[in-house]
């Protein structure tokens, strides 16, 4: 920093009795005192000549922290540093009586309006505490110890102690885990892969996506949504179809029952007159022959055959459904063996595929259904080029969970949040009305 010189010349402020006037601005600006301001300059140029302004240095070089003392004061003055404080008396002197507590404690003359219960008077010696007294008295009290003469002889053979059956204890108070928990969890995947938990999203999940991404995902939504909308038309087609065809049956059988018993109301009528002469007619049945040996042995030749040949159809039935049998066990065999070689390389690739294209294994578990996936897609009059903007889409709880089932980690079940209980009837009992005078 460059030393700053006071002016050369006379350092006195001008004179200013020879002045005759003072109206004007050079008769002003002589009578200015500018005696502080070079004085304070003065000042500051012995600052930097001496190592720096003061101001402008830190503390830890302007001061220091005297934690010793001075030495010198013991010696000068040792009545007075040679005494403790009187706080420090009072610190260290540790009473024999104990601090009173801190509870507070309700006055003698305060009542909470509760009436204090009544207590028995003690001054006097009761009943019970005079006999025990006099059973002392008389050496019959409770710890009185009886003196006997010893029954056995100390230096004499012991006597083994009789050993006590040992009762073993059979329960097996270890929990048993469930086997399942050995196995490893089974993905709904119709691939057979573990999905990620937190699967990663497409470009065209941003909220400024790009065109060609955007686009993509938008066309694959519309033609799903489009998809759901004709499976349901088409389930209400059938619907009303199965109706319109059980109202027609429903007709059609009515009419059916309508006309039988009209035919039969007919045919009463039209054979009314006649019943009567045609119960006189005898009819002249021809008695059947009896058959000869010859036709008897030709009908049980035929019987025979057609069993054999009943027989026969049965057993070739029965052998090809044998084969069709091996054949199936054998394609099941082949089919578990890759399922299980496919999953064993799955294992060992630890791939994981993200189940956004995937097709899930099975829809229906058990009552519950597996919830359908949030649509997060936003419409193109609905993009903003902002993050404040945005809008939140989606529940992070609900994706989770999901992904937790499509994992095979939980199970859908459905929440049941209290037992049944058993029903109760309360009754009034009229007791209190029979009284007696």
């Amino acid at each position: 920093m460059p030393v700053i010189q006071p002016l050369k010349g006379s350092t006195d402020a001008p004179a200013t009795y020879k002045q005759p006037s003072r109206k004007g601005k050079k008769a002003w600006r002589k009578n200015v005192d500018v005696t502080e301001v070079e004085k304070g300059l003065e000042e500051l140029n012995e600052e930097i000549i001496k190592g720096g302004v003061l101001a402008e240095r830190p503390s830890d070089e302007l001061f220091v922290v005297d934690t010793a003392g001075d030495a010198a004061l013991p010696k000068k003055f040792p009545k007075h540093t040679s005494k403790p404080l009187k706080a420090d008396e009072i610190i260290a002197a540790r009473s024999a009586v104990p601090a009173p507590p801190s509870r507070k404690r309700p006055g003698d003359k305060t009542t909470d309006g509760i009436l204090p219960e009544k207590r028995p008077r003690r001054e006097y010696v009761t009943h019970k505490e005079l006999n025990r007294l006099r059973k002392v008295a008389d050496g019959l009290h409770e710890t009185t110890i009886e003196v006997a003469d010893a029954t056995y002889d100390p230096w004499g053979a012991g006597t083994k102690p009789e050993s006590q059956a040992i009762i073993e204890d059979k329960r097996n108070e270890k929990k048993k885990a469930p086997k399942s928990i050995s196995k490893k969890p089974v993905s709904l995947l119709a691939s057979g892969k573990t999905p990620k938990a937190v699967p990663k999203p497409t470009g065209g999940f941003s909220y400024n996506p790009a065109f060609t991404d955007y686009e993509a995902r938008y066309t694959e939504e519309s033609n799903k949504a489009i998809e759901a909308e004709r499976k349901r038309l088409q389930e209400e087609e059938a619907d009303r179809l199965k109706k319109e065809a059980a109202a027609r049956s429903a007709a059609e059988a009515e009419a059916a029952e309508a006309r039988a018993e009209l035919s039969e109301w007919d045919e009463d009528s039209e054979w009314e007159g006649f019943q009567s002469g045609g119960e006189e007619l005898k009819v002249n049945a021809k008695r059947p022959e009896r058959k000869t040996k010859a036709q008897r042995n030709r009908i049980q030749r035929r019987k025979e055959e057609e069993r054999r040949k009943i027989h026969e159809t049965k057993t070739k039935v029965r052998r090809a459904q044998l084969e069709e049998i091996k054949r199936i066990a054998k394609e099941v065999s082949e089919r578990e063996l890759e399922r299980k070689l496919a999953v064993a390389n799955i294992e060992d690739s630890e791939s994981s595929a993200d189940d956004n294209d995937e097709t899930l294994r099975r829809r229906q578990l058990g009552r519950m259904k597996l919830p359908e996936k949030d649509l997060e897609l936003v419409l193109p009059d609905e993009l903003q080029d902002s993050l404040r903007l945005l809008k939140p889409e989606g529940n992070l709880l609900k994706d989770r969970y999901r992904s937790l089932l499509i994992r095979g980690r939980v199970e859908a079940r459905k929440r049941i949040p209290f037992k049944k209980q058993a029903k109760t009837k309360l009754t009034e009992k009229w007791a209190y009305k029979d009284f007696s005078i």
